[in-house]
């Protein structure tokens, strides 16, 4: 199957966009008593799944032969080489509390490696995308890292741990020396709109642990697109489908060598 990546790509926006309003549009008569739990602090409502559902419906025309990993289960299918990665709604806890950030995410991955990514913030109705070895861009225009090299100077984001508590001594001790030897940490609530954000150099790195493919897959790309570097915990690549995160400008190595001092103590 040969695939035009600028081609799918126009597609791919205009379905995110088309989901994102109609998350926009629900979120101004939201009934939390339709809320769902799928496990501890795990919420789903029929928003994230409606939109699930469209954007796979979509997908399917746009490339009939690829698979899908998605967040709701709406498609379960895994292709051998091209897969799309799906979360309808990234930030769904945020969407219900009507605080942004909040985020639609579609990946296209071929043998698991992002090749197209868009990450649409339905609150600020901003549009990332990047194809590989295209760059990164916000609604069409391109973007890059932050040119910031001394992690003191930097502004951080995490995520908080929410279903795993294994790790929290670990983590409180990596959030202190971030927050101390830094411009500060943020947890922003929405994983996909993090990286975008770094990617556009507003925040000089992104770290969390206990992700999914859905979360990261688009945003991974925007962050190398846009000239930055990512590891997972252990210093690999295997930050897309490994539960782990290290993405950023220049100080992603100091980044690094922070959380895994911390997070390797026994």
């Amino acid at each position: 199957m040969n695939i035009d990546l600028q081609h799918t790509l126009n597609e791919v926006v205009k379905i995110a966009q088309r989901a994102g309003a109609f998350i926009r549009h629900e979120g101004h008569q939201f009934d939390r008593s339709k809320i769902e739990e799928k496990g501890l602090n795990d919420l789903v409502s029929y928003v994230d799944k409606e939109a699930e559902k469209m954007i796979v419906q979509t997908l399917k025309f746009t490339l009939p032969d690829a698979g899908f990993i998605t967040e709701e289960g709406t498609e379960t299918h895994k292709a051998e080489k091209y897969n799309w990665v799906v979360d309808p709604l990234d930030g769904t806890t945020n969407f219900m509390h009507g605080l942004p950030p909040y985020s639609v995410s579609i990946a296209l991955v071929d043998n698991d490696i992002p090749v197209l990514g868009v990450v649409y913030v339905i609150n600020s109705d901003e549009c990332y995308h990047a194809i590989k070895g295209g760059g990164a861009y916000c609604n069409r225009k391109k973007i890059g890292i932050s040119k910031v090299d001394n992690f003191k100077d930097g502004l951080y984001i995490t995520g908080m741990p929410y279903t795993d508590f294994g790790n929290l001594d670990k983590f409180w001790k990596i959030f202190g020396h971030f927050m101390q030897k830094s411009h500060g940490i943020r947890r922003l609530g929405s994983a996909a709109a993090d990286l975008a954000y770094v990617a556009a150099g507003r925040s000089e790195g992104f770290f969390e642990h206990g992700l999914n493919p859905w979360d990261v897959a688009a945003g991974v790309l925007l962050v190398l697109e846009a000239g930055g570097q990512i590891t997972d915990y252990q210093g690999g690549d295997n930050y897309v489908f490994g539960r782990s995160i290290i993405a950023g400008c220049a100080v992603q190595p100091e980044m690094y060598k922070v959380i895994s001092s911390y997070w390797n103590e026994n």
